[in-house]
């Protein structure tokens, strides 16, 4: 496992100021600065802000012009076909095109590429296929901005295309490389003015259809009434909380429990999830990932076809089909990760950047399995394994490792690659995997210390501190995730005085702790218990990186620490 360094967080600010004006602790407000939300307005808007606080999708370039195009082509029955995307953010803004394209009365259909056959985006043969098919308008969503010379077939097959993404635009002297559709929808346009382009596919849709219902007088409600979509693809394409991506997830989860897809309800039922209480955390970590294993080991049309299906026998098969598809993607994970890792500490311990090849591993994991390895070692990792024509692969970086820099350094060896500056993909011959692998080493320019994990501290916070009150005023910065993290407190030196494993696999810890004033509180941890104890051996002291909670067992309430990290000091 990588080392660790624990840092506190220096961001300065009047916290008491912060606090009176808006009515919480200078903890809270302590917290709120370290996320970088700065002044009175913006601080207000993430305490307290709801949909009022939206942006206008108008705000979006080219968005009355698709508006309109796409109304025309409704009002004539023109054939729309949707392109969408393999990944949990594609599915959700097919889903949300199609149910409101359905809604306005166009003639509409969809096609979502297969990740293994067709790869990533529009192809030329979807657009042969939409042309024989009598189609008159592609609408893709989630990807299209990169395709310019797909589209430039398209146009001359005489198709309308309109494109709706977000991902990186190409640039040269001229500026953006824009493919010759008839209207392009990217918040990420030099030209576009919309205050934050962070935004993934499915909210760009979201928009789309909000100004599209508003053209055609659909009530609000029925727009508000798809709000989760947006914001599962906001979770499920980790994009940053902040901003409007913060104030999506945070009313899209509170109307998780409403949805009127009976297929998603279907498959927080599978999950054993409860509907009203749904977490960022359960639509990234199980949602998320269900939605994606159709992608993954089979089709996306599979995850389309839950969400819109009305049949509840179906949907019931459907729920149970993904989530043992994604049953099946984490074992086979577990065991990619463990040869991958095995390797490693075998063969390529002292390699600053990790190159594992997997021949027999599904070729959609390995991104996951890299993402693996770079938590395990923090050191950027490529996991290869063998596609139908040569070797593919995925890579997960670290802070320190620009990896399409890296990989624009060696693209002589590479068939095909793209990405940005924390994750890639990339294909290349059987020959070359030695010589990559060797050739990213030699150039590298990290060092030891960038392979020290850094754990960021808010507060140092005795456990005195800790009441309900805080711990209640703290959910207001909730939802946690990507670029809004949990917040997290430290002491040194607690007292333990009983600690017991628990759980049948024995990966719960719990602890009775005390402070050095003696203020008692149970602490959780969850890591291998035994390995834990045989850690600590008869030393009593702990130093914890902590979240506070509150633990209710059989109607008693007590306040409690999870502990996220801990350090043991030598004495006895």
């Amino acid at each position: 496992m990588a080392a660790e360094r624990w840092m506190l967080q220096t961001k300065r600010a009047d916290f008491d100021e912060i606090a009176r004006s808006h009515r919480i602790t200078p903890v809270t407000a302590r917290i709120i600065r370290n996320r970088d939300v700065v002044g009175r307005e913006a601080v207000e808007r993430y305490l307290r802000g709801g949909l009022e606080a939206l942006y206008s999708p108008y705000l979006l370039k080219d968005m009355e012009l698709t508006v309109a195009i796409l109304k025309e082509k409704t009002r004539e029955s023109k054939p729309i076909r949707i392109v969408g995307d393999y990944d949990i953010d594609g599915v959700c803004s097919t889903y949300l095109l199609y149910q409101a394209l359905t809604q306005v009365g166009a003639v509409v259909d969809y096609e979502i590429p297969d990740r293994i056959k067709d790869g990533y985006g529009i192809n030329e043969s979807i657009i042969r296929a939409a042309a024989e098919d009598g189609i008159d308008t592609i609408l893709t969503c989630d990807n299209g901005i990169a395709a310019v010379l797909q589209i430039k077939l398209a146009k001359e097959l005489g198709l309308t295309v309109l494109i709706t993404d977000h991902h990186d635009i190409m640039k040269d002297e001229g500026g953006d490389i824009l493919p010759p559709a008839d209207a392009v929808v990217n918040p990420k346009r030099s030209d576009c003015s919309y205050p934050y382009p962070e935004i993934c596919g499915g909210l760009v849709a979201y928009k789309l259809v909000q100004a599209l219902y508003e053209a055609f007088e659909v009530p609000m409600e029925k727009w508000l009434e798809m709000l989760e979509f947006a914001a599962i693809a906001t979770v499920g394409d980790v994009m940053k909380l902040q901003d409007e991506n913060r104030l999506i997830v945070k009313e899209g989860l509170k109307r998780m429990g409403q949805t009127r897809s009976l297929g998603l309800l279907k498959l927080m039922e599978k999950n054993n999830l409860d509907k009203n209480q749904i977490t960022a955390y359960q639509i990234g970590f199980v949602i998320g990932p269900c939605l994606n294993a159709g992608g993954r080991l089979q089709t996306a049309k599979l995850a389309l076809s839950l969400l819109l299906c009305q049949d509840e026998e179906e949907a019931d098969r459907m729920a149970l089909e993904l989530k043992e598809l994604n049953d099946q993607r984490k074992d086979m994970t577990k065991e990619g990760t463990l040869e991958a890792v095995r390797q490693v500490e075998e063969h390529y311990a002292d390699d600053k950047v990790l190159v594992v090849y997997l021949p027999e591993c599904h070729e959609s994991l390995a991104g996951i399995i890299a993402g693996r390895l770079r938590e395990h070692f923090q050191k950027p990792s490529f996991v290869l394994t063998d596609g139908e024509e040569s070797v593919k692969g995925s890579g997960r970086s670290i802070e320190s490792y620009h990896m399409f820099e890296a990989l624009v350094e060696v693209k002589e060896l590479l068939l095909k690659f793209g990405g940005h500056p924390m994750a890639a993909g990339l294909s290349l011959l059987r020959q070359n995997v030695e010589e990559f692998r060797r050739r990213l080493n030699e150039r590298t320019e990290l060092t030891a210390e960038d392979f020290v994990r850094k754990v960021w501290i808010d507060v140092p916070m005795p456990l005195e501190y800790i009441s309900e009150p805080l711990i209640e005023e703290l959910e207001l910065l909730e939802p946690f995730g990507q670029g809004n993290e949990k917040p997290l407190f430290a002491q040194k030196g607690l007292h333990i005085r009983s600690v017991r494993v628990l759980g049948k696999n024995r990966n719960a810890v719990k602890m009775s702790l005390a402070t050095e004033q003696g203020t008692p509180m149970d602490g959780m941890l969850f890591t291998d218990g035994d390995l834990f104890l045989e850690e600590l051996g008869d030393k009593r002291r702990l130093d914890v990186v902590y979240y506070p909670g509150v633990n209710e067992y059989n109607g008693n309430k007590s306040l409690q620490i999870i502990i996220r990290n801990y350090k043991i000091p030598g004495e006895v």
